[in-house]
């Protein structure tokens, strides 16, 4: 790396920094990447694991302390990948908070290129367990069931159209990097598309769905039906409501977590862990 390609900030309005500058995450999603096609990882950990699984580096921005310290090998590889003349934008933290329009958690970020989402018949041909997240919009949930479904043995996430992006920069940063490990898409563009066209999808590709509910027409996690199906297709809803009536209807089975002490309901993320862990493939 040549002292070249260190680039300090000194303007909020340096276009070389756009990506970056001024993004919360609403933003960074309606203004930037549909239109530059990108997306922001934070930390060095969620970078070498976008950077492990094949997503392409655009630009660095990280406080200056950290261009010798931990953000040393990020930019090595950046590097490696991108060429000799592979941008890196710092400054002091004041400076880049300002910039980024929020606190730099990890004190690096990276601009990368984002790829564009697999078919969902090519996703789940040799899938045996996958995720179905209908209308989740909280990142963290979302993040946090990406770490479960990559550690708990999923073969692929589906969100419905409604469903927020796994590559928001809290959604990654939660996650641990584990968004860029599990695959994933979308189940259609529209939010027309779901329920219906998107169970009938899953079901023509030997699913057996299954609506993760809080019902009293339910069927035991543990019951061999399920846990012994081949493919399986669990159906987890979003956060307060749950699934929709006409999710569960068009599901196969409902199934529901028993409950201790009075507990009503369990948050959807640690829903996911405990229904990934009953539900997989032996």
């Amino acid at each position: 790396m040549t002292m070249a390609d260190i680039i300090s900030v000194t303007s909020l309005d340096d276009p070389r920094v756009a990506p970056f500058a001024h993004l919360t995450e609403r933003q960074l999603r309606s203004k930037v990447e549909p239109a530059m096609g990108l997306f922001i990882a934070e930390s060095p950990k969620v970078i070498h694991r976008a950077l492990d699984a094949g997503y392409a580096p655009l630009s660095l921005l990280m406080e200056r302390r950290h261009i010798d310290g931990q953000g040393a090998e990020v930019i090595a590889r950046c590097q490696a990948l991108a060429g000799e003349h592979f941008p890196v934008y710092t400054g002091e933290e004041a400076v880049l908070a300002q910039l980024a329009g929020y606190p730099l958690t990890r004190g690096v970020l990276c601009a990368m290129r984002r790829p564009p989402l697999p078919d969902v018949d090519e996703l789940c041909q040799t899938a045996r367990r996958v995720a179905v997240l209908e209308d989740i919009v909280d990142h963290t949930n979302i993040g946090a069931i990406f770490r479960s479904a990559a550690a708990l043995g999923m073969d692929a996430v589906l969100l419905t159209p409604s469903c927020c992006d796994p590559l928001y920069r809290r959604s990654a940063r939660v996650s641990m990097g584990t968004v860029f490990q599990v695959p994933w898409t979308r189940l259609g563009d529209d939010p027309a598309d779901w329920p219906q066209k998107g169970l009938e999808r899953l079901h023509a590709l030997g699913f057996l769905t299954v609506a993760m509910a809080l019902r009293h027409d339910t069927i035991d996690i543990t019951d061999p039906l399920l846990t012994g199906a081949d493919k399986l297709a669990i159906v987890l809803g979003t956060e307060g409501d749950g699934l929709k009536e006409t999710t569960i209807a068009q599901c196969r089975h409902t199934v529901k977590i028993p409950m201790a002490r009075g507990v009503d309901s369990l948050n959807v993320a640690a829903a996911s862990a405990v229904a990934f862990w009953e539900l997989r493939a032996r």
